[in-house]
């Protein structure tokens, strides 16, 4: 471990439903500002729920050429997007990059929403209704290749489709290639575009709630969706240093977990498992944990699993270590959920901020936590913990740290 290289986060990229760029998004989530609004993009009329996370004020066009947007998804886009926007908080010059050292990982759920279109398209015309460009938007591995494409990164090029934890399986993997060596600079994260095939799943699941996402709330009734995009700079301390780049927070570690996690009924000990590898590979251990950034979707079961894994791994100390969930403000953006959380973890170290959960009205006994209701609190905080679980068993949790610049 001791020749391995120490990896910090330099750049921020958001696209949210509370705002584009980091300030407007940390600005938001600072506030308890809420990104919920009436779904646009489709018709919900069937649904009982008509609400959504959309990021309504984006114009790709900002971020991407014209003659580039026709082959790209809205994820891809999105992608792109916070790319960009990352790149730029970290005022990093090509000339700073050799282009083989740059790499690109990203996560995703769904992957690109032309691919839900295609089929459409098949089923009810055949093949003479497919449309061609829309092939090129479709493939799910297409959004890591498209931001290579898009900033010439020829290093390591990678798509995690590992669902709502995929943006922590980016950042671990960015992690290891910066750490060991094998990258110099890594854009890692996660990107979702608003897909109407995941809210007629979720739908169909009963896990989504009509009008609010309220995690760790007695009355709490399921999710709300949402879409976006959050990617982290990555890079050695040593290049940071020499670049006098500034330094959000140092990522000590992550950790994985599988185990058999429905729906309706995850399983805590798996949840408490990735935790616990988090704290072992960053060298940390739970009582140096000053502030978890929740999974929180505001399913019954899965915030009392997540509550209840807490518990297991934190003991006494449980009662009184804050643990919040943004998404009762962007929805549950899936695939880059964790990632989005991951610059909120970034943010809350550099300025010495939790964010809160809002919607927060009636506690349960169930999820008996600081969940720092309704309201953000200042408070110094040196050590996070960022969690990200997802259908299927693929639990990942990344470890930050703040960083003492000098």
């Amino acid at each position: 471990m001791s020749s391995k290289r120490r990896v910090v986060v330099t750049g921020i990229g958001i696209v949210s439903s509370v705002g584009i760029g980091k300030d407007a998004f940390w600005s938001a989530i600072s506030k308890g500002k809420s990104g919920i609004s009436e779904i646009s993009s489709f018709d919900t009329s069937e649904f009982k729920c008509h609400y959504g996370g959309e990021v309504k004020n984006f114009n790709p066009v900002d971020f991407i050429s014209k003659r580039r947007i026709k082959f790209l998804g809205r994820t891809s886009q999105l992608a792109i997007a916070a790319s960009q926007l990352a790149i730029d908080d970290a005022n990093l010059l090509y000339s700073d990059i050799v282009q083989k050292k740059f790499g690109v990982i990203i996560g995703t759920t769904i992957g690109e929403r032309p691919m839900e279109e295609l089929i459409t398209s098949w089923a009810k015309g055949g093949l003479k209704e497919v449309d061609r460009i829309k092939i090129f938007q479709a493939s799910v591995n297409n959004i890591s290749a498209n931001v290579g494409i898009h900033f010439k990164a020829m290093g390591a090029n990678c798509l995690f489709p590992t669902a709502c934890a995929a943006g922590n399986y980016a950042v671990g993997y960015g992690f290891d290639l910066i750490r060991n060596g094998d990258l110099n600079f890594a854009l890692t994260g996660g990107a979702e575009a608003f897909s109407h095939l995941a809210f007629v799943g979720f739908q169909r699941l009963y896990a989504m709630s009509s009008d609010k996402c309220r995690p760790f709330d007695k009355n709490r009734n399921g999710m709300i969706l949402g879409e976006g995009a959050g990617i982290l700079l990555l890079e050695s301390l040593e290049s940071a240093i020499k670049r006098n780049a500034t330094i959000y927070a140092e990522v000590l570690g992550y950790g994985l977990s599988c185990d058999a996690y429905h729906p309706t009924a995850p399983d805590p000990k798996g949840i408490a498992r990735a935790m616990s590898n988090a704290l072992a590979d960053s060298g940390k251990k739970p009582k140096e944990i000053d502030y978890i950034c929740a999974h929180g979707t505001g399913t019954p079961a899965n915030d009392k699993s997540e509550v209840q894994a807490i518990k297991e791994l934190f003991g006494e100390n449980s009662k009184k270590l804050p643990v919040s969930s943004i998404k009762s403000m962007l929805g549950h953006t899936m695939g880059a959920s964790s990632s989005i959380q991951s610059g909120a973890c970034c943010l809350a170290l550099k300025q010495g901020l939790i964010p809160p959960t809002i919607n927060y009205e009636t506690p349960d006994p169930d999820c008996e936590i600081d969940c720092v209701p309704n309201s953000s609190r200042k408070q110094k905080i040196q050590t996070v913990l960022n969690n990200g679980f997802a259908f299927g068993g693929n639990n990942c949790c990344v470890v930050f740290e703040a960083i003492n610049e000098k």
